[in-house]
């Protein structure tokens, strides 16, 4: 009868665990939490089992052009040997949706590495994956510093409508069309004035780029013109945090072009104006 009582005793704490880590609970160590039980499954039972379990019915996963997560694994061969650690994460003030990003390693003969960027939606109190982007290095990443921003306080419009949270919306979409304008009219520079100060890039084959001045150096030596094509967008009811995805076609200075798919991770300023806090892209294919 005792030792009945222990394994119950264990179980049941297991289970509070697993529970509590999958619980959005209106903070980012709560996220962080999801994301590292997401791939715990993965390493367990496989990606398959993984994307069915955290993943929301509408969840779009980029292999590498956009598709819905669950359709996509339904075929897609399964696999155990992904692991990932989030290094940076952030939510919004109304915890309705937040974002981690870090390095993957997928093992085997031949090692491949990369970044990573997943966008998580809060509901009925738990997390669930509605965004996930991996781009390939070249080589294994320096491992970075976790950083997770708690948000400063809680906030969402109570007696707003549809209509208002529509139109609320589009202030994001129409942003990044402005953003686009812009870089048809003075090239990768306009980027300057739409990055915050401690933006970072994930392009493939490279680190992490930090800081507005190393990314603007990059995209100066890099590329020559770009066009963005937005398909996606949200902003979190808190007003503070919105995300973009789309295509963007790349002119580099090596007169070579090429199409990726992005996200862009995007926040408000205490003026009001939307900068880029994270880029992703990834090699589309046509």
């Amino acid at each position: 009868m005792k030792m009945k009582k222990i394994i119950y005793t264990i179980l049941v704490a297991s289970f509070s665990t697993f529970a509590y880590a999958q619980k959005s609970e209106g903070t980012t160590k709560s996220l962080v939490n999801a994301e590292k039980d997401f791939a715990n499954e993965v390493a367990k039972n496989g990606v398959k089992a993984a994307f069915e379990k955290f993943a929301a019915q509408d969840a779009l996963v980029f292999r590498p052009n956009p598709i819905n997560a669950k359709k996509f694994y339904a075929t897609a061969p399964d696999q155990k040997n992904i692991s990932w650690t989030p290094t940076y994460a952030r939510i919004s003030r109304s915890h309705d949706w937040g974002f981690t990003t870090g390095n993957y390693m997928v093992d085997g003969p031949q090692k491949s590495y990369g970044h990573y960027l997943s966008v998580w939606r809060g509901r009925n109190g738990k997390w669930e994956l509605i965004l996930d982007l991996g781009t390939e290095t070249n080589k294994s990443l320096v491992k970075a510093e976790q950083v997770v921003v708690e948000p400063k306080d809680f906030y969402t419009p109570k007696f707003a409508s549809e209509k208002d949270l529509k139109a609320n919306r589009e202030i994001i979409n129409t942003t990044e069309k402005t953003l686009n304008t812009t870089l048809k009219s003075f090239g990768p520079s306009a980027f300057a004035g739409f990055l915050n100060k401690d933006a970072r890039l994930l392009f493939p084959g490279t680190e992490a780029i930090v800081g507005k001045e190393n990314i603007q150096a990059f995209n100066n030596r890099m590329i020559d013109k770009i066009n963005l094509k937005t398909m996606g967008y949200d902003k979190a009811l808190g007003g503070d945090l919105a995300y973009t995805f789309g295509l963007a076609t790349i002119d580099y200075t090596t007169d070579l072009r090429e199409s990726f798919n992005y996200i862009f991770i995007w926040e408000r300023q205490n003026d009001g104006n939307w900068n880029i806090m994270t880029q992703i892209f990834i090699l589309a294919e046509r």
